[in-house]
Parts: C-alpha cells; structure tokens; sequence
C-alpha cells in the first residue's frame, strides 16, 4: 500500500531524527526497521498505536509531542487498524526520511559513510566512550528500550560471548562491525 501523503514534520519531530535514521545500506535497513517495529511494538499484536510510538520515542530519549507524532503517523495507519503494520511503518520512516533528508535512496554507500554510520551505532552503546561495549552498556540500553533481555546481567552477557571473539568479556568495534555485517548477510 502507497502512501502519498507525506508526514507532517513539526520542528520537535524534525529534532528527534539524527542523519544515521536513515541507512542507506537496505538489506541492513530492512533488518533494523524490523527490529525497531517489533521493540516499539510492546504488547506484539503486529502493530504499533501512536501510544507504544510515543512511549518507545520518550524512553529512547526522543519525546515527542504525542499529538504532533499522532498527526504524522495518521495518514499512515490503514482504515480499521488500531496502528501501523510493519509495512506501514516501512512506508512512514521511508516518508519521514525523505522529508528530513531527501531522497537518497538511489545513491549507492560509500565505504566510509558505511563505516561513520557503524561507528555511530556504535557509539549508542559505548556509553562511556572507552571503545568496548560492556556487559553493564550493553544491559543499560536494553533496559533503556524496556527489553526482557536486559534484566539478567547473565543473559546479557552471553549475547556479548556470542561476538566476543578476542574472549576479554566486552564487544569492540571490530566485533561490532562483524556481528552487524552478519545480520546484513542473514537478512539477503
């Protein structure tokens, strides 16, 4: 389904996005819209209600005026719909992209755009700027999106094991950057 009406950009919405909200890698987007949709989508019934958005955008640290955001997801959601499907939801953040950054989509990444855009990923869960992903960051943004996983130091620090190939207990950005280069290649 087209959606030909663009979102209404209001100022607080336009702060909210940072040029990485859009990767221009769309295999790896395509997997991370997935992830996002299925984190903002909190109770699992395959939509997400300008509610759940609001809530994920304000835990993210993003508040966003809950009429403003009600205005722009509007012409998105499908008549007898509660919120927007993923497909909805696709065609949204593709909208929203276009209209804070312009339609890029067609350019190809550079290798370095590519990497600026992995470091930056990066850098959300390096909370402290020391170069590794910790146990303890890594256990803080998950409990940030309100996510199960994050509630065990234990489980948090097997997901670190299952990319920690030097074994020290931490992720650095070689690590990151495989485990993400993996995700895009599962996602092909």
């Amino acid at each position: 389904m087209a959606h030909l009406t663009p979102p209404v950009i209001t100022p607080a919405l336009a702060r909210t996005a940072a040029p990485s909200f859009r990767l221009r890698s769309t295999s790896l987007n395509s997997v991370r819209l997935r992830r996002v949709f299925d984190l903002f989508d909190r109770n699992g019934d395959g939509e997400i209600t300008v509610p759940e958005l609001h809530l994920a955008l304000d835990r993210l640290g993003l508040g966003a005026d809950l009429d403003e955001l009600a205005g722009a997801v509007a012409a998105y959601v499908r008549p007898g719909r509660a919120g927007l499907g993923f497909d909805d939801f696709e065609a949204f953040h593709c909208a929203l992209g276009i209209a804070l950054f312009g339609d890029g989509s067609a350019v190809e990444p550079k290798a370095e755009e590519e990497e600026e855009e992995m470091r930056e990923a990066f850098r959300v869960f390096d909370e402290n700027g020391d170069g590794y992903i910790s146990a303890a960051e890594l256990q803080a943004v998950l409990d940030k999106l309100g996510l199960l996983d994050g509630r065990s130091i234990d489980g948090v620090r097997r997901m670190i094991s299952a990319v920690d190939r030097d074994r020290d207990g931490r992720v650095d950005f070689f690590e990151f950057k495989n485990m993400m280069r993996t995700i895009e290649l599962a996602a092909s």
